[in-house]
């Protein structure tokens, strides 16, 4: 009976290790998937569309590398102040839509970017809120998606003395209803989402304020994982040249946002 069932282990865990053993290099968890770290709900990067589809910028672009790459693609949807603690813990292969960050860039591989992004303020249209700069958000009920560039933006004016009333989101479209409830009275977000938000049909909502660009955004990877970093940046610039980045940029943005980006870094 006991060699049977050490038998049994043994089959049980041949099989195990064919299933998630790492491609050669260590590149992915499971062979021939790119499993990729999404935070669905964050239009127009990742979300569901009216038919129910997931779609977005980074959703397409993530789909262009696996095919380049010929692999399968698996998305895990997981909340954005965990996404990064995911990649530590071998959750997936990769996560997209982060923004790089000297500190993040000590615990993490990166591509090269792929997005330049700026920070911007929004309001409600006619609000009687005025701004010049963020430093006029004194005193008012500012909102931000947690553990985001924008709240970092925050932190860092309130470091400098400016004092608001803050209210952080697990999910940026949270900010976006409550501000046209009138339960707050701006929101901080980088450009790309506030232009898919002020922009839309009837949009009740408005940039108030821009800041410079120079917020790049990339594909973040364990650290280490340096052959996967490598190939993953050069089917990048293969779908950049054969147009494919551009036109999942246009697609989304109405504009091409990847090729400057690229070409800068």
């Amino acid at each position: 009976m006991k060699n049977i069932q050490v038998t049994a282990l043994l089959i049980f865990f041949t099989a195990m290790s064919g299933c998630v053993k790492q491609n050669s290099g260590g590149m992915t968890i499971i062979n021939g998937i790119l499993s990729t770290g999404v935070e669905i709900g964050y239009p127009p990067m990742e979300y569901y569309n009216a038919d129910g589809n997931l779609t977005g910028f980074d959703i397409e672009l993530a789909r262009a590398l696996a095919e380049k790459l010929k692999m399968d693609i698996n998305f895990i949807d997981t909340s954005w102040d965990g996404i990064l603690a995911g990649l530590d813990t071998g959750r997936y292969d990769m996560a997209v839509n982060v923004t790089v960050l000297p500190e993040r860039q000590r615990r993490f591989n990166f591509t090269k970017p792929y997005l330049d992004s700026s920070m911007t303020i929004v309001s409600l249209k006619n609000s009687t809120v005025s701004i010049r700069t963020p430093e006029d958000i004194k005193g008012l009920r500012v909102s931000y998606q947690n553990e985001t560039t924008a709240q970092y933006f925050a932190d860092r004016l309130r470091r400098q003395g400016i004092n608001f009333y803050t209210f952080s989101y697990e999910k940026i479209i949270n900010c976006f209803d409550d501000l046209k409830l009138g339960r707050l009275d701006l929101i901080i977000v980088d450009n790309i989402v506030s232009a898919n938000y002020a922009s839309a049909e009837n949009s009740p909502f408005e940039i108030i304020w821009q800041g410079p660009s120079g917020e790049y955004i990339a594909i973040c990877l364990k650290k280490g994982n340096d052959a996967l970093t490598a190939m993953l940046d050069e089917a990048l610039d293969e779908l950049l040249k054969d147009g494919t980045l551009p036109n999942i940029s246009y697609r989304f943005f109405g504009q091409d946002l990847v090729t400057p980006a690229r070409l800068t870094n």
